[in-house]
């Protein structure tokens, strides 16, 4: 019962989500006429030689991508992406019916995308950490992070520049470049929600306090470290190197417990994006 529970909760969460991501489109996208790096936007360059509404051709273009899912990624993937990239036309065609002759909310094309790429980007993001996708280019941008190793956010928008730059068959230059830069953006915003919020740091720490910091770090800041002994190059001398990862927070009350024991500590920062562990049975 739990399970089903929890099961079903997600699946509003899904619906929840995949509504917000299709009123970005329909408030956003639609309205400024500049295809950013969706589905959608594919069918917006489509819907000016087939005369079908826009979210009839969603779903045509959602169906082959899943079979294309289906084939290339996860089966719990395939089945969350079920989902949303059925509900997402469905909630386009309510919207294209409560607001047959949808306006610009802001009467700015740059604006649009801009409220469009926030929007997308955050939700889009939600999607991802729970395994789903809101469909079309997210499943493109699935199978060429997997298969070419890239981050999804690129993956993102070399799939997107795509779409953006087949809009010029119907679309000004104007909204050609404004649709390139969106679509660059996009990736940039996407990237920042799934990792920059919660992104880490790998810090590298040689000092002659080692002691006190190893205490600052296993004490105060309550997180792990480990010890290496580093050769230096240049005369031989061995020194106990700290390595931790440390969360933003963590990372602040670092630097400043650091200029007061030891200013002339030699630290490196690398960013951290992922973390993969096995917990210890």
């Amino acid at each position: 019962m739990k399970k089903l529970s929890s099961s079903f909760k997600d699946l509003i969460s899904i619906a929840a989500i995949t509504m917000i991501t299709a009123a970005g489109i329909f408030f956003f996208m639609i309205p400024s006429g500049v295809a950013v790096s969706s589905v959608s936007g594919v069918a917006m360059v489509i819907g000016h030689f087939i005369p079908l509404s826009i979210s009839t051709l969603t779903l045509l273009i959602n169906i082959v991508l899943l079979v294309a899912c289906y084939f290339l990624v996860d089966p719990d993937f395939c089945k969350r992406t079920v989902v949303t990239s059925i509900l997402l036309p469905i909630y386009l065609a309510i919207l294209e019916h409560l607001f047959p002759n949808q306006q610009s909310i802001t009467g700015d094309p740059f604006l649009d995308v801009l409220g469009y790429i926030f929007i997308i980007g955050w939700s889009v993001s939600l999607l991802i950490r729970r395994n789903a996708s809101s469909g079309g280019t997210d499943i493109v941008a699935k199978i060429m992070s997997k298969y070419l190793h890239m981050d999804f956010g690129q993956a993102i928008s070399i799939s997107g520049m795509i779409i953006s730059l087949s809009s010029a068959l119907t679309s000004p230059p104007k909204l050609v470049f404004l649709a390139v830069l969106g679509t660059y953006f996009q990736g940039m915003m996407l990237d920042y929600f799934i990792f920059g919020m919660h992104a880490k740091k790998r810090v590298c720490i040689l000092s002659q306090k080692e002691k006190e910091i190893e205490k600052f770090l296993l004490h105060d800041l309550q997180c792990g470290a480990t010890i290496y002994n580093a050769i230096g190059a240049y005369n031989g001398d061995t020194r106990p190197e700290i390595v931790t990862i440390l969360d933003r927070n963590q990372y602040g009350k670092l630097m400043t417990f650091l200029e007061k024991v030891d200013p002339e500590a030699f630290v490196t920062v690398i960013a951290v994006k992922e973390i993969l562990c096995k917990p210890r049975t």
